[in-house]
């Protein structure tokens, strides 16, 4: 009875262990705020890993979604640490489709024990190029960044050998917001509008 109550004591250990592991995937923008009063304008969105275990991404996979209907065009980069990538490609509307990115490494076996420089934790997975239509309004452009299945991102503890994944933890998903200021045109028009509408009032 005891030997089973250790043992059960043991698993929920190790299941809260398993929860306790934290994973995230952050969006940084190149800038916080797009200027479109010279016409179309291209910025960068790069992607970073981290997790609270081990020392060396793997790989995984994850879309992005926007409200930006007025960006024109999206390509993915991958870091040059991942070997093995899928790029599903620009999907309209502001969104992307799935990629896929990682790298293989096997512990204890040469050459391929030793994770690709630019692998660690909290370092960049790969970066979005924007392109944004000119001519856009006044409002804020969200960019989120969507989960994947099985996993959102592996990673390798290089001392233990060990691998751990989202699946397995709390993974977060960070996004980014950008301003977007309008071009002297579209200021005009809505100058215009404003106009009329003081005109209509009287």
């Amino acid at each position: 009875m005891m030997k089973k109550s250790l043992t059960v004591l043991a698993l929920a250990g190790l299941a809260t262990g398993a929860m306790g592991q934290d994973f995230s995937l952050s969006l940084i923008a190149n800038a916080s705020t797009i200027d479109t009063t010279g016409g179309a304008v291209t910025f960068t969105m790069t992607v970073i890993g981290d997790a609270s275990v081990g020392t060396h991404m793997l790989g995984g996979a994850f879309s992005l979604e926007s409200n930006g209907d007025c960006i024109a065009n999206m390509q993915w980069n991958n870091a040059s640490w991942s070997a093995f990538n899928t790029d599903g490609g620009f999907a309209g509307d502001g969104d992307y489709n799935e990629v896929i990115f990682g790298q293989l490494v096997i512990p204890g076996v040469p050459p391929f024990d030793v994770p690709a420089a630019g692998s660690d934790l909290g370092m960049a997975i790969g970066s979005f190029t924007v392109t944004m239509e000119a001519g856009v309004g006044d409002f804020p452009i969200e960019f989120n960044l969507v989960e994947a299945s099985p996993f959102s991102l592996e990673v390798l503890d290089l001392g233990t050998g060990n691998t751990f994944n989202s699946s397995q933890g709390n993974l977060t998903l960070n996004g980014a917001t950008l301003n977007v200021v309008p071009n002297p045109s579209t200021i005009s028009v809505f100058g215009c509008l404003g106009l009329l509408a003081t005109r209509r009032r009287r």
